[in-house]
């Protein structure tokens, strides 16, 4: 009877180690993107330059280095630690009517939010942002943000709008399954 009960156990034994093996190499087979080849990063680089002695590259290096632009960096500077986490930053709406310059009634719509004192702007196509029509100026909501980008068009740094709430209660998340991740 001994014996049958340590063949089970080691047989017990052998397949956990067989399956938690199985998982780890599962876990390590995951494809990773190839690094760049030396060709390819020089031809990128090319195009960088090629694009930064364009009218636009010229452009938008001079806005870079304008106090506009120096002011839209500070500003990543403030919120990045909580787009690197995707934590919480509380937000006051400051405008739900902004609209760009010769911007397109029909285009995107912008919510323009105020965070330690740093304005930013939220992008949202017209029917995202049919779920943020309670909104109000001087609302308080928790914004959390994958990303931001610089544009020398956009007075502010853009904040990307993935999860808005208020009062505990969700008014937006951005489902990330439809469009692959980005």
């Amino acid at each position: 009877m001994k014996k049958i009960i340590y063949v089970l156990i080691l047989l017990l034994v052998v397949v956990s180690g067989l399956v938690f093996t199985n998982r780890e190499i599962k876990n390590e087979t995951k494809p990773y993107p190839k690094p760049l080849s030396i060709a390819n990063k020089k031809a990128n680089l090319d195009e960088r330059k090629k694009w930064e002695a364009s009218p636009d590259g010229i452009k938008y290096k001079e806005w870079e280095v304008s106090p506009e632009g120096k002011k839209v960096h500070a500003s990543y500077d403030i919120i990045k630690k909580h787009i690197k986490g995707f934590t919480n930053m509380e937000a006051v709406v400051t405008s739900v009517t902004f609209q760009r310059e010769k911007g397109k009634s029909s285009g995107p719509k912008w919510l323009i939010v105020k965070i330690n004192g740093e304005e930013y702007m939220m992008q949202f196509i017209p029917k995202e942002f049919e779920q943020l029509k309670s909104l109000k100026v001087n609302d308080k909501i928790s914004i959390r943000s994958h990303s931001a980008g610089y544009s020398n068009n956009h007075p502010y740094l853009i904040l990307s709008g993935d999860y808005i709430a208020r009062n505990n209660k969700i008014l937006f998340k951005r489902d990330f399954s439809k469009n692959n991740g980005c």
